[in-house]
């Protein structure tokens, strides 16, 4: 029986893995392309820093508002098709941004990305909790989440080739960008539909015994928690203590994340003085360290059933590490500390996950998954405008990116505690 469940976890993190990756991929780019299309936007259009920062961390608002209803309706209509749906949604108003003329439009359309992609993050969580069992959480909720810092690979270099179009076709090259990462969610959306599995017992991929073995683990596990202090109904999730203590923490996460996914490009770019293309490829390498280290700490996190301790010294580390780039001049210098940097809150995220889903159950996972990620992404606003604001005031990046760094780094204290 467990050879069979084993196995089954095994095709499962083969099969939806990759393709779940794929989606938040899609995702993150979307949300993060703006950071690129400043480098050209911002002049063509006439936007300080906080009028920048102020539209970029809007999406965050409509986001949060719309979390949780999303989530809950994803739990009671089936993941397949709220999540193809929210695809669709946000890759048409993401696409639609090439329209922006003016401070306004910028912040209407950054708020109806958020609206649409609501409830996209928590969704897919929700959904790993129905195929993984808790030991082999981490594992998965890591690759899956490796898609942000992979879409900061390979976002770099071509958002900064589409940016290099400025002129062709008669639209400026922040305006390519946005239509070219944008319509892909559209597609992937309706694919979704045909290649998604609800539940393993919807997969023709696996035979009957281990969809049976699986299907059994799961249910057994829900079981235990029913009769312990699992977190089982909406008004649970909303009103228990802990769910709340994690929320805070998750809060530091996004508030270092979009700080430096919107404005990474302008700080490498201060920091070297290249061209849009070489800063997309200069900005990728800091994602490519976050992305191994995100996926050593999460199995590490997995083998040793050890969460909390993963996750504060990876905040401290992170945290540290973004103060430090405040003080640091030159290109190669700037790159090590925001390498480092990143690698700390990449590594945050498997371990993270894993925890906040492991007392919680039913439909009330589905609840304090999206509260947790709804509120903490309330991080995703105040973080870029900390930056946007004190760049516009003091014309330097340190004393934002400091601020940044004790957030991350009180937010991998707080999580001690959390009872385990």
């Amino acid at each position: 029986m467990l050879a069979t469940t084993a196995t089954a976890v095994a095709k499962a993190r083969r099969r939806l893995i990759p393709f779940l990756f794929l989606l938040y991929v899609v995702s993150y780019l979307d949300r993060i392309n703006v950071g690129f299309a400043a480098l050209q936007m911002n002049a063509a259009l006439g936007f300080s820093s906080v009028t920048y920062s102020l539209g970029a961390g809007i999406f965050f608002l409509s986001y949060t508002l719309l979390e949780i209803p999303s989530n809950v309706i994803l739990a009671r209509v089936g993941a397949r098709r709220w999540i193809a749906r929210i695809m669709i949604s946000w890759g048409l108003v993401s696409a639609g941004m090439m329209f922006v003329r003016s401070a306004t439009g910028f912040y209407v359309l950054r708020f109806a990305l958020g609206a649409a992609e609501a409830g996209f993050f928590p969704g897919i969580i929700y959904c790993l909790t129905r195929w993984f069992p808790t030991r082999d959480r981490a594992r998965a909720i890591a690759g899956f989440m490796t898609a942000v810092v992979i879409a900061g690979i390979i976002g770099g270099p071509i958002s900064g080739a589409l940016l290099s179009l400025n002129g062709a076709g008669g639209l400026a090259g922040w305006q390519w960008l946005f239509v070219v990462e944008g319509l892909p969610a559209v597609v992937l959306g309706f694919i979704v539909l045909r290649a998604l599995p609800e539940q393993p017992s919807d997969a023709r991929w696996l035979t009957p015994a281990e969809q049976f073995a699986l299907t059994t683990q799961l249910a057994e596990e829900a079981h235990q928690g029913s009769l312990s202090s699992y977190v089982h109904t909406i008004r649970g999730a909303l009103t228990s203590g802990r769910v709340w203590l994690l929320t805070a923490v998750y809060f530091t996460i996004p508030v270092a994340l979009y700080a430096m996914g919107f404005w990474m490009p302008q700080i490498v770019r201060k920091a070297s003085g290249a061209s849009d293309f070489i800063v997309g490829l200069l900005s990728a390498i800091p994602y490519a360290v976050a992305a191994v280290g995100m996926v050593i700490v999460g199995r590490n996190s997995d083998r040793t059933g050890e969460r909390r301790w993963h996750i504060a010294l990876s905040a401290i580390v992170g945290g540290a590490s973004f103060a430090l780039t405040g003080f640091v001049h030159g290109t190669v210098p700037s790159l090590v500390t925001l390498s480092m940097a990143m690698l700390g809150l990449a590594s945050m995220l498997g371990p993270f996950w894993a925890f906040a889903t492991s007392f919680l159950g039913g439909i009330g996972a589905a609840a304090g998954i999206a509260l947790v990620n709804s509120v903490g992404n309330i991080g995703g606003f105040v973080g870029p405008n900390i930056i946007g604001y004190v760049q516009q005031t003091t014309s330097s990046f340190s004393a934002g990116l400091v601020i940044i760094g004790g957030v991350l780094a009180c937010g991998g204290l707080l999580v001690l505690a959390v009872k385990r």
